[in-house]
């Protein structure tokens, strides 16, 4: 197989794969020995239909950072932490079969809304509604903080992944294990700058909608319209009914939804300055610093939106490390999709 280039690496990872010359690798050297780590011994939690569960118990708030946070809690209070992030369209109701397992096999389970989203706010009117990748990452160590978690499994996916893959790489001592969805996909603005061949341009389409002033008004018009879209092109197997999409889209009628939606599109193609307080560290990411927590990523086999092969990836995570891609028609969404493989994916991380 020919060598994978950074060119081809750099964010092609759906929201923009930041690679770096010193992650180009060959897949002959790969062979065996990028996915020859030992496989940790699959628990079997119970059976669950997705879509089983439709609801959480009563959502908690908390002030936190910047932020009142709204989220979901399950399983005992003393039970070993989880903290389970969604992205974008999507909201904590993607966890919504994952969580009730999890607290069943005994954990604490702490699903966020990120900022933007369903009843979490902004503390301040005048706070700068910014959703650079730093600034998020940020958002969830202080909520880790404010429940004093100290050092919670991580599990994600779009927007979660790219933040629990920043935790991880940059506060490891936060974060005991991750199960990645998609596999590494820190990026930054220097990769955003870079043209990509047509076919990836053309998968994200969406970043160059955002880009412009009838783009934003557009999804603040038609945002429920334009996210149901983005959920069929992104699983285009996953038939989900109007109820399990509406719970979900309620989440996009936060007033800030549509600034951090646009503002993070934009910061990614360097179209929207993000804070100077946060350079330090979007300098470090820049670097693609490597993730050496017990790490397990995971791919569906009907994902519709841009993803890399875990080849691509897969040197990016220096620790123990194992991947397992599902199968059956799962698509992007795939905690809520294939919810009882990604809890099982939780369980065993730190066996890995």
């Amino acid at each position: 197989m020919s060598e994978i280039k950074t060119s081809d690496v750099i964010d092609r990872q759906r929201r923009r794969f930041l690679g770096s010359a010193a992650m180009t690798i060959a897949a002959a050297q790969l062979g065996m020995t990028g996915f020859a780590q030992a496989q940790a011994a699959k628990t079997k939690l119970p059976a669950v239909k997705p879509g089983t569960n439709t609801s959480f118990g009563a959502i908690k708030q908390i002030d936190a950072g910047l932020l009142n946070v709204g989220y979901a809690e399950a399983g005992p209070a003393d039970g070993a932490p989880v903290v389970l992030l969604h992205g974008w369209p999507y909201d904590i109701y993607s966890f919504v079969d994952v969580a009730p397992l999890l607290a069943s096999a005994g954990y604490r389970v702490i699903v966020p809304y990120l900022r933007g989203y369903g009843s979490t706010r902004f503390l301040s009117a005048d706070t700068f509604r910014n959703a650079q990748p730093a600034a998020v990452a940020l958002d969830i160590i202080a909520l880790m903080d404010a429940l004093k978690i100290e050092k919670p499994i991580i599990g994600a996916f779009d927007w979660g992944a790219r933040t629990g893959c920043i935790i991880a790489a940059l506060w490891p001592e936060r974060c005991k294990a991750l199960v990645s969805v998609s596999g590494y996909i820190i990026s930054g603005q220097e990769a955003g700058k870079i043209p990509l061949p047509p076919k990836a341009e053309f998968d994200f389409w969406y970043q160059f909608y955002f880009a412009t002033e009838r783009g934003r008004a557009g999804y603040d018009k038609y945002r429920r319209d334009f996210n149901k879209l983005i959920w069929q092109q992104a699983s285009p197997q996953w038939k989900f009914d109007d109820a399990t999409y509406n719970r979900t889209a309620a989440s996009f009628d936060n007033p800030d939804h549509v600034a951090i939606v646009t503002h993070n599109y934009r910061w990614r193609q360097a179209l929207a300055a993000g804070e100077a307080k946060y350079d330090d560290l979007e300098k470090r990411l820049a670097t693609a610093p490597n993730i050496n927590v017990p790490t397990i990523t995971m791919e569906g086999d009907a994902n519709g939106a841009f993803h890399l092969e875990p080849s691509a990836y897969a040197k990016k995570f220096t620790g123990k490390y194992a991947h397992r891609t599902i199968t059956g028609g799962v698509g992007h969404n795939l905690p809520q999709e294939a919810p009882q493989a990604f809890a099982e994916a939780i369980v065993d991380v730190a066996k890995v």
